[in-house]
């Protein structure tokens, strides 16, 4: 094998770094978003603000009014969630009932309880996500809605010294 030249080096590196050489230098660098956006509940199209948590794993939402139930053999729950219409601007409470995906456990200051993980479609940008959400009364929340890694990872990065950088524009709730 011939040895390798100085020049041989330098046409290597060039031809490395060539946009040609690596195709992900012309593709779009993935989205990042502020620590507070705004998202849109579907198909209501109820207006939340929605904190974008890094430390939380699974997404959670305020529901007022949680009451557990069963149908067709199933575990269900029945709850409110609070927002602002996106049209009107006035605050609704927005009557849910939704199957019970599982339960997790949480642990806190106040120690640890079980909470209803119910599927809720929420836009955020341009893309309707259907998500996993952790249910609890959460009090008069500034945030009523957070976004867990599970959802963050779908998204893309967070940068923490933004807000609000994306509309929700999603056409509808159906897919």
């Amino acid at each position: 094998m011939p040895p390798v030249t100085a020049s041989a080096v330098a046409l290597m590196l060039a031809m490395m770094s060539s946009p040609a050489v690596h195709s992900k230098t012309n593709s779009p660098s993935p989205r990042v978003y502020g620590w507070v956006e705004e998202g849109l509940l579907l198909p209501e199209r109820a207006s939340l603000k929605i904190k974008l948590d890094t430390g939380a794993l699974t997404s959670s939402m305020d529901a007022k009014d949680l009451e557990r139930f069963e149908k067709d053999g199933e575990d269900w729950v029945r709850f409110n969630v609070e927002a602002n219409d996106s049209k009107s601007g006035k605050t609704l409470s927005i009557p849910f009932e939704r199957r019970v995906e599982r339960n997790v456990k949480v642990r806190g200051a106040g120690g640890a309880e079980r909470r209803p993980v119910v599927k809720l479609k929420m836009c955020i940008g341009d893309r309707i996500y259907n998500e996993e959400f952790s249910l609890k009364n959460r009090g008069k929340m500034i945030y009523p809605v957070l976004i867990g890694r599970r959802t963050l990872e779908h998204l893309g990065a967070v940068d923490v010294s933004r807000t609000f950088t994306v509309e929700p524009k999603c056409s509808s709730g159906k897919s």
